[in-house]
This record gives structure tokens, C-alpha cells and sequence, in this order.
């Protein structure tokens, strides 16, 4: 089901090192709202989703999240920061507990619209602890993507409350793919 891409999903340039930037990069790579505990968690909630239209849609939001978290990697690398440890920004190692255990489908739709939300939040707050163009942009390029996560979630759980067609499911699988030719 996964796939391996040398490229990006967005190319990474930065103008200085900054290793306290790259420190607080560490909350997006392995914190409780990063992009690891999100491609977990949408790996997870995938296997409880009995339909399996929204099943598929987690299964492609957990591969770019992961797309997400390499993308992280590559800048606090670039950046100057430490060797990276599946830990936060003050150290402390990545739990399970950062992940929703649900599995009522509403419940755990609910709850990863809730997740993208938290993303963007620490995102918008670290986009002011940089001067690096490059950084801005790349940030400013991971809270559009969220968003979209957010919205094709949001339209998932109205389409299972409603008990949505076929068709309307797969529309979200399409919305999803359309949604990264942008970025080629």
C-alpha cells in the first residue's frame, strides 16, 4: 500500500543554520501533535473503519504524514539541530499515549479533525520563531496540507452520518488526489 519516494512532497532550503529553530522543529517530528503521531494514528483508526472508502482516504493522509515527518527531518538536519530521537522538543520520547484509541467511526473522525487542528495551532506558533523565508514558507506549506486533511475529514464524517452513496465516498478519494497535483 505504501510507497517510497526520493523526492519531497516540498523541497527543503534554508538560508542559516539555526539549531534552536531545529529544536523546536523536534515538537513536529516526534511530539504529542506531530506528524509521527499522526501517521500512527490514521494507521490506526484505519484498521477500526469499516467503510472502507474513508479507510483508504486514512491510509493516504498516514503515508503523507509520514511524507510530512520526513520533510521535518530533512530541515532541523539542515537546520543544524541534534540527531534526531523519536523524542519532543525537551527530549521526552514519543508514547503511545499521544494516539487516540477510538473506534466508533464518528468518534475517531471527530478526533482526527481535532488532531489536524492542535498541527496547525503549534505550527502558527512556531512560524513566529523564525526569520528564515524558507522556514515561513515550508510551514505556511504543512498548515495548507492540514487543512486539507481537516476538510476531506470533515466531509468524511458528514458522508458517514448521512450514509453518503458510493460515489460521494470515492469524490472524497478524487478531492484527495486533485488535491496534491498542485504540488507536482
Amino acid at each position: 500500500m505504501f510507497n517510497f519516494r526520493k523526492q519531497l512532497f516540498y523541497p527543503i532550503h534554508v538560508e542559516r543554520q539555526d539549531p534552536m529553530f531545529a529544536k523546536v522543529l523536534l515538537e513536529h517530528y516526534a511530539g504529542r501533535n506531530s506528524e509521527l503521531s499522526s501517521s500512527i494514528q490514521y494507521l490506526n483508526h484505519r484498521s477500526n473503519m469499516p467503510n472502507r472508502y474513508v479507510r483508504e482516504l486514512l491510509g493516504l493522509l498516514a503515508a503523507e504524514e509520514l511524507g510530512h515527518m520526513e520533510i521535518i527531518a530533512v530541515a532541523i538536519i539542515k537546520l543544524g539541530g541534534p540527531p534526531l530521537k523519536c523524542a519532543n522538543s525537551q527530549g521526552a520520547p514519543w508514547v503511545i499515549n499521544y494516539i487516540d484509541q477510538s473506534i466508533d467511526p464518528i468518534t475517531l473522525l471527530q478526533v482526527d479533525m481535532q488532531a489536524e487542528t492542535r498541527a496547525c495551532q503549534l505550527y502558527q506558533q512556531h512560524l513566529e520563531l523564525t526569520n528564515d523565508p524558507n522556514m515561513k514558507r515550508m510551514i505556511n506549506f504543512l498548515v495548507g496540507r492540514e487543512e486539507v486533511h481537516k476538510r476531506l475529514l470533515q466531509k468524511a464524517q458528514i458522508l458517514i452520518r448521512n450514509i453518503g452513496s458510493p460515489e460521494d465516498f470515492n469524490e472524497l478519494i478524487y478531492e484527495y488526489k486533485m488535491s496534491l497535483q498542485v504540488l507536482e
